[in-house]
């Protein structure tokens, strides 16, 4: 009788330590906040077509586009994060996050055209970053990208290559052609296409585009999707949620992944060049944080069984 004691109360103390390890993965350190918000990436024609004269206005096409953004631009809510790429030579002007209306008017301002249209090569930037962000939301949230263009591609191959991972990746395309003799290109590729012949059609182009954004609900549903691990300290939520998706987060060109989560950057190897890519290095791919959680909880599992079968057997 003694030994079924001394098993009974050491099998209590192993549940007890399953239950105190398990309750160490939901301690008090924070609740989970996650913001979750609409991406809009506007890839602006900057090439030298854009400084033509829009007919009729005594304005160049840069001019009229700028203006268009800036009154479009000010309005939107703060639940849409917006960027502005711009090519050839412009780059990221506003990157990709909350609107700060005095930054945002400048950086639309400091806008200038000139140069080519590497077209392939920006779809894929602006992308990225759209991409990065859903990552950061674990794949919450609603992503754009809203092309402003007055003419086709100089890297069509790319264009061609992209368009389809891009869209592939749940990203919607949608396309504003400025004054174009004829339909771009992509207009048959993309979610929406639409031409603007003027600055007041440019203009409600835009608008449209952005009050599609604000009538989705991909932002309410990612709240409420979020409303069920609310209570979760954020370590441990957001181990949840790297362990429960899929990435398909990686750049435009890269196969989507069904790994659970990203591995951090590989240490320098001596046998490899101590980065991405590099030979020597190993391919395993290991969540910490998801592997803690999930041993941690069925150890807890595992003593509480061991627990019950003990109690029915005494019976």
């Amino acid at each position: 009788m003694r030994g079924d004691a001394m098993k009974h109360n050491l099998t209590q103390r192993v549940a007890w330590l399953g239950v105190v390890l398990a309750g160490l993965c939901i301690a008090p350190l924070g609740q989970a906040q996650v913001q979750v918000t609409d991406n809009v990436v506007v890839v602006v024609d900057a090439s030298g077509s854009m400084g033509t004269h829009m007919a009729g206005t005594g304005r160049d096409r840069m001019t009229v586009a700028k203006d268009a953004l800036k009154q479009v631009l000010a309005q939107i809510p703060d639940t849409t994060h917006v960027g502005i790429l711009v090519f050839p030579r412009g780059n990221w002007v506003y990157p990709l996050g909350p609107r700060k209306e005095s930054m945002l008017a400048g950086a639309i301002d400091s806008i200038g055209e000139g140069g080519s249209t590497p077209l392939g090569e920006y779809m894929k930037r602006g992308a990225d970053a759209l991409l990065n962000a859903r990552k950061k939301q674990f794949s919450y949230g609603t992503y754009r990208l809203l092309i402003v263009t007055d003419g086709e591609a100089g890297d069509p191959r790319l264009v061609e290559n992209f368009t389809p991972d891009i869209i592939s990746r749940g990203i919607t395309i949608d396309v504003i052609g400025v004054e174009m003799a004829s339909r771009h290109t992509l207009a048959t590729r993309v979610h929406s296409y639409r031409n603007a012949n003027d600055p007041e059609s440019l203009r409600q182009a835009i608008s449209e585009v952005f009050a599609e954004v604000a009538s989705s609900d991909g932002g309410t549903a990612g709240e409420d999707a979020f409303e069920l691990i609310a209570d979760l300290p954020e370590g441990t939520a957001s181990a949840m949620l790297k362990s429960l998706s899929t990435s398909g987060n990686q750049p435009i060109g890269e196969a989507p992944s069904m790994r659970a989560a990203d591995p951090p950057a590989p240490a320098p190897s001596s046998h490899g060049g101590g980065y991405p890519g590099a030979t020597g290095g190993s391919d395993l791919d290991v969540n910490v944080p998801a592997l803690l959680f999930g041993a941690l909880c069925v150890l807890g599992i595992f003593a509480l069984v061991i627990n019950a079968i003990v109690k029915a057997n005494k019976k």
